[in-house]
């Protein structure tokens, strides 16, 4: 990709929601506005790496956005003259005013309100995360279909499903108050949450990451904190991202095979975002009350400022997550308190632990638990329930590569000693 090409891309993605939230706002129907949308996006991204940006690059989008609703809205109305059509429902005195680019409130940016539109509860997650990254992020349709590694008709239909249950749903562009407005701001969070640990550590196929899904949850997330910014638990999660995102480069190897935390090659880990991941939640930590997603930053952090595995202040760590557990309880949080019980007490309190969370439902059968359970029997000398323990994680993975990491573990664990 070329130097221009990459800049319009950059500035599409920034450009993309106070577009779209400008149309909303002016003409209702957030389905016609998104297709609108993203055809101006299309044609800025043709144009402009030869043509250059324009002076006022909003105002442009906003501008042929416009012009392609007003076409949308005529041809529909003349086609099927619906009484329910977009033409009826917006007065032609609208349609045909200045752009919405020089109206009175074209600075105010509905980004914010864009993403609740967009993380509605009317929505399933997946809908959420489809129609954020589609409307939020700008991408399109092909590209969050490879991100998740599903064909592009699917994702087209899962899209267009979410914009039918927004209009269903009567949803306006417009910012909850109150106690809802917090609930809201939660799920939006839990949204951006989801899109970067598939993006971390994909559910399926061959890759073990899909980067263009954690960049993208990251710069949203910087939205998201820029626009909240006295919201602990916002900066929290960015914190958390920042610093999970540095270690991204040394967790796989030279020929594409997982490595493990304690065996990452941490010069490799990316020394600026865990500058800012450390600086962000050391600032936010003191502010108030601490939620879940502050405490997994905190142990993010605690895990990228050691030079060494062996330097990793594990009893601060199981600190943390004593807390965690009391402020968020989650199977996977028991699990990784597990893993930090046995780093300070001894594999054997590890394994007690997980004899313990044996018995839940979300976790019967997750390659994650037994994965852990192996590691621990393996530290213990254990090696043929290791082994047999990592070949039943092997068998449940999901990921091509953590299936292939587990089965070698399993085959170290069987040669002989």
């Amino acid at each position: 990709m070329t130097t221009a090409h990459s800049e319009v891309e950059d500035l599409l993605r920034d450009l993309a929601p106070q577009v779209l939230s400008a149309l909303v706002r002016r003409h209702g129907g957030f389905d016609a506005c998104e297709d609108a949308v993203q055809e101006a996006l299309l044609a800025a991204a043709l144009q402009w790496p030869d043509s250059g940006i324009p002076d006022n690059p909003r105002g442009w989008l906003v501008t042929v956005a416009s012009r392609k609703l007003v076409d949308q809205v005529r041809s529909e109305a003349a086609r099927r003259r619906r009484e329910d059509a977009l033409a009826l429902a917006t007065p032609q005195a609208a349609l045909l005013a200045p752009p919405a680019d020089t109206a009175p409130a074209a600075d105010q940016d509905d980004s914010l309100a864009l993403l609740f539109l967009c993380c509605h509860p009317a929505l399933s997650p997946p809908s959420r995360i489809a129609l954020t990254l589609r409307a939020v992020g700008g991408l399109t349709t092909a590209q969050i279909a490879a991100a998740f590694l599903v064909p592009e008709a699917t994702m087209a239909q899962r899209i267009s499903r979410a914009k039918r249950a927004v209009k269903a749903a009567g949803a306006a562009l417009a910012l909850p108050e109150g106690a809802e407005r917090e609930e809201r701001l939660a799920e939006v969070r839990h949204v951006l949450y989801l899109v970067f640990n598939e993006g971390y550590t994909t559910s399926g196929g061959e890759g073990l990451t899909a980067p263009e899904l954690s960049t993208e949850a990251i710069r949203l997330t910087r939205l998201l904190h820029r626009l909240v910014p006295d919201d602990a638990e916002t900066a929290g999660l960015l914190a958390l991202m920042l610093l999970t995102d540095a270690r991204r480069a040394a967790r796989t190897g030279p020929h594409g095979e997982l490595v493990p935390l304690a065996e990452q090659d941490r010069g490799r880990w990316d020394a600026r975002l865990i500058a800012e991941g450390v600086d962000l939640i050391s600032a936010t930590l003191p502010r108030g009350q601490v939620g879940p997603y502050q405490l997994q930053a905190a142990i993010a952090a605690v895990h990228d400022e050691a030079g060494h595995p062996d330097d990793t202040d594990w009893p601060q760590i199981l600190g943390l997550y004593d807390l965690l557990q009391r402020c968020g309880p989650n199977p996977v949080v028991a699990l990784n308190r597990a893993v930090a019980v046995a780093e300070v007490h001894g594999p054997s309190a590890g394994l007690d632990l997980l004899a313990e969370l044996e018995g839940d439902e979300r976790l019967v059968g997750h390659h994650r638990l037994l994965a852990t359970r192996a590691h621990l029997l393996e530290r213990l000398g254990e090696r043929a329930g290791a082994a047999h323990a990592y070949r039943e994680a092997a068998r449940r993975a999901g990921s091509v590569l953590e299936r292939r990491h587990l089965t070698e573990r399993a085959r170290r664990m069987e040669r002989p000693a």
